[in-house]
């Protein structure tokens, strides 16, 4: 599709994959709306983005708050006129091991990763489907193919959202020309380690950050290949991992 011009709804704009990716889209011509909880980054994110010669808006919300996404279509129909792509990147990834029985960071797990993308495509598609074509770019993760320590809530999620978005390619891109690309990355240098709690997980995790992990920029970089392809090519996964990642 083209992107110059396009108008993009990234969640989790704030920080990581979502700022290196509204960065990337918009300088290739694309008008960003950044959807995130923390206005403060957006706005600041929005700043760089117009001194850089892009276009952004700043359009605060929780992506589990099915009003929220609404609003934030309605602000990106206002402004620009139009919603030409979704891209649901908000997640989050408390790992802990299931004895632990840690079941709000669970319950948290399953509103951001699942519940948010679900919100998302239906606040958008509506708008996607009058426009007769756009795109959906759903971040799962290598998480999606294989369980790893800790990990056992947390890759549920991301393989319901890889076949939620398989699901949707099936039923769009056909009928209504709305390609839909699943983003499955291994180990990433963001701040999604963040928000573990478990001990015995933080420790494991700590081997892991010896390695050369993906950047957000290489995340980035993968987001804006799966939207420059024509119409016509409809990239159904992209699986990238850091090279030293078994």
């Amino acid at each position: 599709m083209k992107l110059k011009n396009s108008v993009v709804i990234i969640t989790g704009a704030s920080s990581g994959i979502g700022e290196s990716t509204a960065k990337k889209l918009s300088e290739n011509g694309a008008k960003v709306v950044l959807m995130a909880r923390s206005k403060d980054k957006l706005e600041t994110l929005k700043i760089e983005i117009e001194d850089n010669g892009g276009t952004a808006i700043v359009a605060p919300g929780d992506v589990t708050n099915k009003n929220d996404f609404k609003s934030v279509v309605a602000t990106a129909v206002d402004h620009f006129g139009r919603v030409d792509v979704l891209i649901n990147n908000a997640g989050l990834m408390p790992l802990s091991f299931v004895k632990k029985l840690k079941t709000d960071e669970w319950d948290q797990m399953v509103n951001v990763n699942i519940n948010g993308v679900l919100n998302g495509v239906a606040a958008v598609l509506p708008i996607l489907i009058e426009n007769k074509g756009g795109a959906i770019v759903n971040v799962s993760s290598m998480a999606a193919h294989r369980y790893f320590p800790g990990g056992a809530v947390y890759c549920a999620t991301k393989s319901a959202v890889k076949m939620f978005s398989e699901g949707l390619r099936q039923e769009l891109a056909p009928k209504h020309g709305i390609n839909v690309t699943s983003i499955e990355p291994g180990a990433v240098d963001t701040n999604l380690t963040s928000t573990i709690t478990d001990e015995d997980i933080k420790e494991k995790m700590s081997e892991m950050q010896k390695m050369e992990t993906l950047k957000s920029d290489d995340i980035a970089n993968a987001i804006y290949y799966a939207l420059s392809q024509p119409e016509h090519v409809n990239i159904n996964d992209v699986y990238l991992v850091p090279s030293e990642q078994k």
